[in-house]
């Protein structure tokens, strides 16, 4: 993937050098004040601390924390591949008739503060709809090439437009629609719809991969197959195999390889939204 040289975007936070708190400093009194009212009401005073650091409100707030600084190649990458999501969904969100509110990305390490609560290194890359922001820690990287083995800058490229994908799945109202339906269904139900939801997400990751390509030009021999394996490998039938678990397929979340693969294909051959519409697909 010939990256190196385009335009990087002005979205991307650093928070990787405030010790796990999210951008903000954090007081002494602040600290002990969210440690006794974790105590006194049961909840996890890193979440009393995004609270009372005014980021439970769900309205956006505004960069905290730096850019990256330069030199950084990892976080120049991420910059480099958000700042063409921007460009390539502001251009389709426009031909549908609507706007495109860019996300912000937080790059941290280990654990940090959102909107939507605390954010762990453990849970992957993740979206907050809250805040309209993606959270990366980049050692997820490492683990997708040594212990996944989807190695590969555009496997990572395909990892990002993914979380962009539930980005643009919000502001076409599709969160709010899906969570209302989830909070009505049982745990299977609503597991069975999150996987139509990430499916959705991969196939709009297919439609931006296509029409990066077809800007930009930038993608080598083996990167399609990059994504697609990254796609494979994330299964959630692939990794309870890893985990040595047996397959429940009533509990996925995310979808089995199979159709991980498939979605992103759809988007990446047809570069259209109208065919991501995984939510009243027959066929997974």
């Amino acid at each position: 993937m010939k990256w190196e040289g385009n335009r990087q975007s002005s979205n991307v936070e650093d928070r990787r050098g405030f010790g796990g708190f999210g951008g903000r400093g954090i007081g002494i009194g602040t600290l002990l004040a969210a440690l006794i009212g974790g105590m006194l009401f049961g909840i996890d005073p890193l979440t009393m601390l995004s609270m009372m650091a005014g980021n439970g409100s769900g309205v956006r707030q505004e960069q905290s924390a730096p850019p990256p600084p330069p030199g950084d190649e990892r976080a120049a990458f991420v910059s480099t591949v958000l700042a063409d999501t921007e460009d390539v969904w502001t251009t389709i969100m426009r031909k549908e008739g609507s706007g495109y509110r860019e996300p912000g990305l937080v790059l941290f390490r280990g654990a940090t503060f959102t909107s939507c609560g605390r954010g762990s290194a453990a849970m992957g890359p993740f979206y907050c709809p809250e805040d309209e922001k993606i959270y990366l820690d980049l050692e997820f990287f490492d683990t997708l090439a040594n212990q996944l083995g989807a190695a590969g800058d555009f496997a990572q490229a395909y990892v990002i437009a993914h979380e962009v994908g539930h980005h643009v799945q919000n502001l076409m109202g599709i969160s709010q629609r899906v969570n209302h339906a989830r909070a009505r269904m049982s745990p299977e139900q609503a597991n069975a719809l999150s996987v139509r939801v990430e499916l959705q997400a991969d196939c709009f990751a297919g439609v931006w991969a296509y029409h990066s390509q077809q800007s930009k030009g930038w993608l080598e021999k083996g990167d399609i197959e990059e994504a697609l394996n990254a796609a494979a490998q994330i299964g959630d039938d692939t990794l309870q195999r890893k985990n040595r678990h047996a397959v429940v397929p009533e509990s996925f979340t995310h979808g089995t390889s199979n159709q991980r693969m498939r979605w992103f294909r759809q988007g990446l051959q047809t570069g259209n939204i109208a065919r991501c519409n995984t939510l009243e697909s027959r066929n997974l």
